[in-house]
């Protein structure tokens, strides 16, 4: 039971290549296309309005003048993980971002960004972080030990939330959509009322998904406007 159960979660391959990284192409697929004329199509219209928002949300955090030059590139990261966490909702799809080994290939590089850019610009701020100001003398040493391991929890923070957070909801949709074919043998009114719970937990889940790739990205902007 607990190896079908779990197997959803198992990159599918296709002639010894994993569709994993065809999974990957979807956001891109959608997304970025070319057009011809002055105005475009509406998809690409709403496309277009659809980034605006998003990169309005990642530009709060940040200051103006200093986070500019970032506001693409996790405007970008923010829908690519929208995208890939609603597709994967749908039948025979999957979601790549319920392996915790891709989630971490993004936090890890993007966190490790963060740190060497702070370090390397303000290099006296980003030591600042690890004592905070008013600090008694004899647990200075403590605190710094606490603030560096804080800091190097952040990636895998992030990896496990969004993994966690998929990965739960995918098994108790999975769980639910079981009961509801075993009830409905049993009896049509209780199988209908479980598919009624297991329509309002879809809906639950497409937005998971899209808070879940909301949070990963805002709280990587976070992190950089630390080291700004």
């Amino acid at each position: 039971m607990v190896t079908s159960l779990f197997s959803q979660f198992d990159s599918p391959w296709l002639f010894n290549l994993p569709l994993a990284a065809l999974a990957l192409l979807i956001p891109w697929k959608m997304f970025v296309s070319s057009h011809n004329g002055w105005s475009g199509t509406r998809s690409s219209s709403l496309t277009d309005w659809a980034f605006q928002s998003l990169a309005s949300q990642v530009w709060q955090p940040m200051s103006i003048w200093r986070g500019g030059r970032w506001v693409v590139l996790f405007a970008s990261l923010m829908l690519m993980l929208m995208t890939l966490n609603l597709v994967g909702l749908f039948p025979y799809t999957f979601t790549p971002t319920t392996q915790l080994s891709m989630n971490l290939g993004l936090a890890i590089p993007l966190w490790l960004g963060t740190v060497i850019y702070g370090f390397r610009n303000h290099p006296t701020v980003a030591l600042a972080h690890l004592c905070p100001e008013g600090a008694p003398a004899p647990l200075t040493p403590m605190l710094v030990l606490v603030e560096t391991l804080s800091i190097f929890m952040r990636p895998l923070a992030l990896g496990l939330r969004l993994t966690a957070n998929l990965t739960a909801g995918h098994l108790l949709m999975h769980l639910i959509s079981s009961a509801v074919l075993t009830l409905t043998s049993i009896s049509s009114l209780l199988g209908g009322t479980v598919l009624i719970l297991l329509v309002l937990l879809t809906l639950l889940e497409m937005a998971v998904a899209l808070i879940q790739g909301y949070v990963f990205a805002i709280l990587v902007t976070l992190y950089l406007d630390e080291n700004l």
